[in-house]
């Protein structure tokens, strides 16, 4: 192999921008297209809207049409508002399809966020929302260089600081590229004085010393880490750390999880509402008091050329139907429960609604007597990550420097690992997340209380995490989904090109409402 060619392939597996590329093809990373507030002027008087579902989406477009002059109802399985915005808090109770009912007995004051945990800065839509409604935001800790990154297969199956990879994966390829421009191996592609700069910036960059080697001493220490960090008196000189050598480096592959930090969506600054993710879902819930029925199942919707009737079981009356009407219909039940109810729509939409499967996904979350990952670990907020089937371990980014108990993210799950703790019983997830959580904090076995673990696919409003679009069939389906098909239009996340994301769902329908807006007034004119 070449060395430019190796070079060419580190900077490939180290850099954000061909994942982010990717990412952004497939719908899972893209910018807002969030606008402001939607222009609903000249609302026609008594005209009805009925909205299924009061998750995010929902209750974006719920609101909105209510204050434009609209009359609306919104239909909503759970007995709470939020959909997949959710906190599990001490007290809760919640059952999976099959059977499985757990209880939450985390203390007063934390919670697990089953489905999304983090808002970045850049999602305008649900911020400006939690400022509406004036929902509290804190930072959320996305990076810490004191957190770990962890491969089974890897230095023994020891943790490794997320600092000292990141800073030796940094010097390691500074140092080539260094060597390379000094041995003018980078086919004349700079000259001489770019060459000096360059050289200069591979310097700083890498933590190089003076003969841009990266090795160990006070400049690799200062990223990487000290074996004896600086202090005063007799004692105070500093012991400098070794970095790992590279093969060692690349072949733990640790390096892997660098650039989750540079992805657009993950980029600092993000935020968490103040005691939950659940609080914007409760907060649209107090807005939208006498607006939404919970305890509803849809079970059939049917439109004419009058407005939609939609069949509905209330769930404090088993085996009684009930029907209510509107003009017009804003469903936002995720598709993969929604392909199972009977609607008459056209064959695209139906055949669209068909072609998205959900992505599997897990999330446990853990109780400990003491919040031992910053009293013996030294680490307050961030990610680490593993290779363990448990991939993520989340650490409270609020509470820092208290005494006693607190609960971290055990495991959030992707992929067939997913599928095989979704199979599992919530306390055979719990007890998964312990033991392959303890080769990463053995403090676990000693000091763990209690803890929750949700399994998606098991969830009965949403049979999986978010719509799972390919490119083939977002280039088939897409357009055909977000139609509006007579008087039914679709609204979510899966509706968007921010799948997964709360802002997908806002922005989904903020653009929505707007359309049928515009059919309402033109029917209406006519």
């Amino acid at each position: 192999m070449k060395r430019r060619d190796l070079l060419r392939m580190i900077g490939m597996s180290g850099g954000a921008a061909v994942m982010y590329q990717a990412m952004s093809s497939l719908g899972f990373a893209a910018e807002s297209t969030f606008k402001g507030q939607p222009k609903l002027q000249g609302a026609p008087k008594n005209t009805s809207v009925l909205i299924l579902g009061a998750g995010i989406a929902g209750m974006v477009a719920a609101y909105e049409l209510r204050q434009a002059g609209y009359k609306v109802q919104v239909l909503e399985y759970n007995h709470r508002p939020g959909g997949r915005n959710w906190s599990l808090r001490g007290g809760d109770r919640f059952t999976e399809l099959g059977g499985f009912s757990q209880h939450c007995q985390f203390d007063e004051g934390f919670y697990l966020n089953p489905g999304p945990w983090r808002l970045p800065y850049h999602h305008h839509g649900i911020l400006s929302y939690c400022k509406k409604l004036g929902v509290p935001l804190e930072p959320f800790v996305q990076v810490n260089h004191n957190a770990y990154v962890h491969s089974a297969n890897a230095f023994g199956g020891k943790p490794q600081r997320y600092r000292a990879i990141n800073a030796d994966y940094r010097g390691h390829v500074a140092e080539l590229l260094a060597k390379s421009t000094q041995q003018g191996k980078l086919d004349d592609a700079v000259n001489k004085q770019d060459q000096e700069m360059l050289l200069e910036s591979l310097r700083d960059w890498g933590a190089l010393d003076k003969n841009l080697a990266y090795s160990s001493g006070i400049a690799s220490s200062n990223r990487r880490g000290f074996d004896k960090d600086p202090g005063g008196g007799l004692s105070a000189r500093p012991i400098p750390s070794k970095p790992v050598a590279l093969d060692e480096l690349l072949g733990s592959r640790l390096w892997s999880n660098l650039s989750a930090s540079e992805i657009y969506e993950f980029q600092t600054s993000l935020f968490q509402p103040v005691g939950g993710m659940g609080r914007i879902g409760e907060a649209f819930g107090r807005a939208l008091d006498g607006v939404i029925r919970y305890g509803a199942k849809v079970t059939a919707i049917q439109q004419d050329e009058h407005g939609v009737t939609v069949s509905y079981e209330d769930a404090d009356k088993p085996g009684s139907t009930q029907k209510v009407h509107g003009d017009w219909c804003i469903c936002t039940i995720p598709l993969s429960v929604l392909s199972q109810i009977p609607m008459n729509v056209s064959a695209a939409m139906t055949e669209a609604i068909s072609a998205v499967p959900y992505a599997a996904s897990v999330k446990v979350g853990l109780q400990f007597k003491r919040r031992f990952w910053e009293e013996d670990e030294h680490i307050y907020g961030g990610i680490t990550y593993t290779d363990l089937p448990i991939a993520t371990i989340g650490y409270p980014s609020t509470g820092f420097h208290s005494s006693g108990k607190g609960v971290l993210l055990g495991a959030y799950i992707w992929g067939l690992h997913a599928f095989e703790f979704t199979a599992m019983t919530p306390e055979q997830r719990v007890q998964k997340a312990l033991e392959y959580g303890s080769q990463i904090h053995p403090q676990y076995a000693r000091e763990f209380e209690t803890g929750v673990a949700v399994g998606w696919h098991r969830s009965p409003f949403t049979m999986g995490c978010f719509g799972l679009w390919s490119e083939e069939a977002r280039a088939k389906h897409y357009d055909n989904l977000c139609q509006i098909d007579g008087r039914i239009a679709l609204a979510g996340e899966h509706a968007s090109y921010l799948p997964a994301w709360q802002e997908g769902a806002v922005t989904s329908a903020l653009d929505v409402i707007e359309r049928i807006h515009q059919r309402a007034v033109a029917e209406a004119r006519a």
